[in-house]
Formats: C-alpha cells, structure tokens, sequence
C-alpha cells in the first residue's frame, strides 16, 4: 500500500514537471481561400507545416522553457491572410523560452508562404503546395513532398528537400544542401534553379529527366556528376564542369567556396 502511494506521487510530480515544462495555447482556425498568404515570424523555436485532412489551416503553438509566460504569440492576420508574430520582451532581460508553430493546411492547398521564419529553431514543410519561402539564421531547413516555387535559406544549418517537383534555390552559409528533384523540365515558372553553399557541400539528386544548362563551380572542393559532364581543373581557380543536358531548357547551378558537389541520378 504504501508503495503503491509513493508510486503515485512520483507519477503525479513527474506530471507537474512536463506540465510545468511547457504550455500548449488553444488552436487558432482560419479558413483562408486558395492562394492566400502565410507568415510567420519566430524568434527562437522550430515551424513546421503539413499538408492534412484538416478543412481549415489549423495552427498550434507550444510555449517552452522557464519563462514561457513572458512570450506570446501576436496575431496580425487580416483581409483574408494569416499573420503570425512571436513577441518577446523588450527590456533587455535574457529570457529563456521558445515557441513552436504547428501548423496544419488542408491537403491540396494552393498558399502563398511569404515568409516562415524564425532566428533559431528548424523549418520543416511537408505535403505543401504554393510559393514558400523559408529562412532561418540558426537551424536545418528540411522539405517533402513539395510542389511549387520554394526559396529556402540558412545562415548556418543544413537544407534538406525530398520529392520537389518544381522551381527549388536553396543557400547556405555554413552547412550541406541535399535536394531531390523529380524530373527538370522548363515551365512558365520553372526557368533556374540554384543551389549554393559557403561551406559544405551540395548533392543534387534527379528523378527522371533532366533537361538543363547546367553549371558546377568550388573553390575548394570536388565535383562529380552522373550526365557526362567533364570536370575542368584550372591551376589556381578552383573545379568547374558545365555542359547542356537534354534540352537544357533549365539552368541548373551548383557552387560551393569549400565543399564538394554532386549531381546525380
């Protein structure tokens, strides 16, 4: 008996803990009409975007760490868009918290990411359809399922993107860009495609054809390719291969100061 209590006040006060860890604020609904614009603009936490069976974008927000009732979340939406901003102190006070952005769009969507951000934290999008663009200064970019016009860039993280169907540019400061491209082909949309690192190295990885003027530079690094392009080595300025692909109705650049680069089937 006694043991069966002292059970249940661990239980109990490990319950407190979580609870007291964080706080889950009640979900925000909006029904927004195809091609409606998202933002959001975090601080210090990750957003995370999925394609669902919801009928309305479903957003949850998840306050974290000892002073999680010093942050909130500003709501700013209007005339049809939604607009989302995390509002910290502004005394100068170090606060410990982060808030984390659920959210959930009907599958099939057609929206206008303008802007999901935060300055520290990850920005993960799956099953997502319209023009995003992604930016975080500290933290991974990672993408599936994606179709559309996509920016995403990092200052120092990794940017990862799987079943791309579309124009992608992705940058880098510091860190690897992997990116799954299923086939390449030129449309009113679809004209360049980028993809750039400081330091680290890019993997492009093509699914079906690829029709492209491709063009693959480092300053520091090797490049590898599986389409036949040849690899020129100047004395003193780095690798560089360059060449037209099937129609090569698409440009297609590679660059890294100091990684390696691939381009591969």
């Amino acid at each position: 008996m006694k043991r069966s209590a002292m059970v249940l006040m661990i239980l109990g006060l490990w319950a407190c803990l979580i609870t007291a860890a964080w706080a889950q604020d009640p979900p925000r609904n909006y029904s927004l009409a195809q091609g409606s614009t998202i933002s959001i603009a975090n601080v210090s936490g990750d957003i995370s975007v999925t394609g669902a069976n919801v009928p309305n974008v479903v957003v949850t927000t998840i306050r974290e760490g000892r002073d999680k009732e010093l942050v909130d979340v500003e709501d700013l939406s209007s005339g049809g868009n939604l607009s989302l901003k995390a509002r910290y102190p502004r005394d100068g006070r170090n606060i410990d918290a982060n808030i984390r952005f659920i959210v959930q769009v009907p599958a099939g969507s057609h929206y206008k990411y303008d802007s999901l951000s935060t300055a520290s934290g990850d920005v993960l999008l799956s099953n997502v359809a319209g023009e995003i663009s992604a930016r975080t200064a500290s933290g991974d970019i990672s993408m599936t399922q994606i179709n559309g016009i996509v920016r995403a860039s990092t200052a120092s993280g990794d940017v990862q993107v799987r079943q791309a169907t579309g124009a992608v540019t992705a940058s880098t400061a510091s860190g690897d860009i992997d990116v799954e491209l299923t086939g390449i082909e030129a449309t009113p949309e679809l004209q360049e495609l980028k993809f750039a690192s400081a330091s680290g190295d890019v993997t492009v990885r093509v699914i079906g054809s690829l029709n492209a003027q491709v063009e693959m530079a480092t300053a520091s690094g090797s490049i590898s390719n599986d389409f036949g392009l040849k690899v020129e080595d100047p004395e003193g300025h780095g690798r560089k291969a360059s060449g037209i692909v099937g129609t090569g109705a698409v440009k297609l650049k590679l660059s890294a100061a100091s990684g390696d680069l691939k381009l591969i089937k």
